[in-house]
């Protein structure tokens, strides 16, 4: 969106980039001052410039090595304190005047590109210029173009917003030049030799950026002391960047780089405001806040009740809250991450975290389960992240091993339907050139006569040419192009061919087993196999399958019961059945193979 001057346009609540260009060979600098309701700014610390370029909230950042001819600030929106009603982004000249700059252009960047851009003409001869603010208004963050200059420079425009200037000359009193018609007019000082600006006052420390953060009970001393910051630029005063901590991508509590004799705490991408003091408990002490626990009337320790009460208080809340990220995002990304650094942050023990999420964790478990044997297969992927959930969530116990055997099941069955087979060796038996066999066991050949079927023993062998089957004294042979499709009827395997007395009905113990082995040959004998990111014709979307969980509740719609769940078309495909949310529901194996035998 292109913005004229006194123009406004909404911005989303996330990570922006304020972008100054121009044209000229000038040196511009930015700045920003982060302003109350009043229109002040709270404290000296609140003005982000050249020798101050990171906002104690993290909130606003100065990019100290922008590309030519441009200049840079990031300003985190959602890091932006509740007392902070402005932004306002501005821009100081030391060398001429904004009159002498071509070009001058504001843009304001998100991560998916540009979202609005303000061009400022017919600039004055000022030295200091405010180009626009960030505001809120009914909940949301607005930008407001404005391009108002300073002829007093960037003591006038600070002393503005509420900033102290350590001169002893009273500033006299300036108008800013080209201000638009709505908005107020600002008074300015001129700009002496040499200024100094105090930037007192003890830091708070700040929340990191992670979901449920009340501050920890030490987390009020006051730590770290501002000292005056020069308004003359003075880069080689600038502080080097601290140290990373070890696992830098994990945000936790690390000694302090600064002062090793407390904790600070890293987000994962920067060292933060944060700090606490580190304890130093004994034996007979709390290890999360340091205080003496009571001594038990029967001996040993009692827990310590305040931490108790606080551990108790959070992981109420943080219970629904990870419940909802689980269920949204699942067990991984940034979102979980941030999940459990909000405990980090408040030192609770992660295992009283998985502790208290076991039931909605099982619950999670059985869904992503049921998900998975909805359309018949288990992919690889869905077994993987079947098998990670488990672990990030600790989850142990019969029902969670039984739950890994049947995917570990359903997975393999997969893999034999998709052509994935093995290769068995069979000594005594002659086989064609190139010719390998994927499957050898006894089985029984059941014919139906007219007088009733007959059982002849012996062994069923599928190659990649044909199958085979060997008995006492009597033995076929079967092409793979003669064959149209296997299924399993009545705990048998019926192999379906072209002519009427072509096929075969076997007897075997795991019939589900030889079907899948010998669907995937014959798959792979005629070239049926799935290309990679085709869908199978009984796959079930994803968002289908969200909608039948969420319509039946998670739970059996003939019985109530929440384990072993699967997803049955009420109409069955073979019968002309849609795969849709009404022709769904839900049922537990033990009503689903009911209703099978009804069928």
């Amino acid at each position: 969106m292109k913005l004229s001057k006194g123009a406004n346009a909404p911005v989303p609540t996330s990570l922006l980039a304020v972008v100054i260009s121009w044209r000229s060979e000038h040196a511009l600098d930015a700045h920003a001052l982060l302003l109350a309701e009043a229109g002040a700014v709270r404290t000296d610390r609140d003005l982000v410039f050249f020798n101050a370029p990171r906002h104690m909230s993290q909130a606003v950042t100065l990019d100290q090595q922008p590309a030519p001819g441009t200049a840079r600030l990031s300003v985190s929106l959602p890091r932006t304190e509740a007392e902070v009603a402005r932004i306002v982004v501005a821009g100081s000249i030391d060398d001429g005047t904004f009159g002498d700059i071509t070009g001058l252009t504001l843009t304001i960047e998100a991560a998916d590109g540009p979202i609005a851009r303000f061009d400022i003409t017919d600039t004055d001869a000022v030295a200091a210029m405010m180009f626009g603010e960030f505001y809120r208004r009914d909940g949301q963050w607005r930008f407001r173009a404005i391009g108002q200059g300073w002829a007093s420079g960037l003591p006038g425009l600070v002393t503005e917003f509420g900033v102290t200037v350590d001169d002893p000359a009273e500033p006299e009193p300036d108008r800013p030049r080209s201000a638009p018609p709505d908005l107020p007019q600002h008074r300015s000082s001129t700009s002496p030799a040499r200024h100094r600006v105090s930037v007192g006052g003890p830091t708070d420390a700040a929340r990191p950026r992670q979901l449920h953060h009340p501050t920890p009970s030490d987390q009020d001393d006051q730590l770290g002391r501002s000292r005056p910051v020069d308004l003359d630029r003075r880069r080689h005063e600038v502080d080097p960047p601290l140290p990373p901590p070890p696992n830098p991508e994990r945000a936790d509590w690390h000694s302090d780089p600064e002062q090793p004799s407390r904790m600070r705490w890293w987000d994962g991408a920067e060292w933060t405001s944060a700090m606490r003091a580190r304890p130093q408990p004994g034996p007979r002490d709390c290890a999360r806040c340091g205080n003496p626990r009571r001594r038990k009337l029967f001996g040993g320790l009692a827990p310590c009740e305040r931490c108790e009460s606080e551990i108790d208080e959070f992981l109420t809340h943080w219970h629904t809250q990870a419940w909802r990220v689980l269920t949204t995002f699942g067990p991984r990304g940034a979102e979980w991450a941030e999940l459990w650094a909000s405990l980090r942050y408040q030192r609770i023990d992660e295992g009283l975290g998985r502790a208290a999420l076991r039931d909605v964790a099982l619950t999670y478990v059985e869904r992503l389960v049921a998900f998975a044997y909805a359309d018949g297969e288990i992919a690889q992927a869905e077994y993987e992240a079947f098998e990670y959930t488990i672990e990030e969530l600790a989850l142990s116990g019969p029902l969670v091993e039984d739950l890994r055997r049947r995917m570990h099941r359903g997975h393999t069955l997969s893999r034999l339907r998709g052509g994935d087979l093995p290769v068995v060796r069979t000594p005594g038996l002659h086989l064609d050139p190139e010719e390998k066999v994927h499957l050898d066991l006894p089985a029984v050949h059941v014919r139906q006569l007219a007088r009733g079927p007959r059982l002849t023993d012996g062994r069923l062998i599928a190659s990649n040419k044909k199958l085979r089957f060997v008995g006492a004294d009597t033995g076929t042979e079967l092409p793979w192009n003669r064959v149209v499709s296997v299924r399993v009827e009545q705990r048998t395997v019926v192999i379906a061919a072209t002519s009427a007395r072509g096929g075969a009905t076997f007897d075997v113990d795991d019939p589900d087993y030889v079907a899948a082995a010998l669907e995937g040959a014959l798959r792979v004998a005629k070239r049926l196999i799935l290309t990679p990111g085709q869908r199978d014709t009984r796959s079930i979307p994803q968002e289908v399958k969200a909608e039948v969980w969420q319509r039946d509740g998670g739970k059996c719609v003939e019985c109530g019961d929440g384990h072993y769940l699967e997803f049955d078309h009420i109409i069955p495909l073979s019968r002309g059945g849609a795969t849709s949310a009404t022709n769904l529901q839900i049922l537990c194996r033990a009503c689903n193979r009911a209703k099978g035998a009804r069928i």
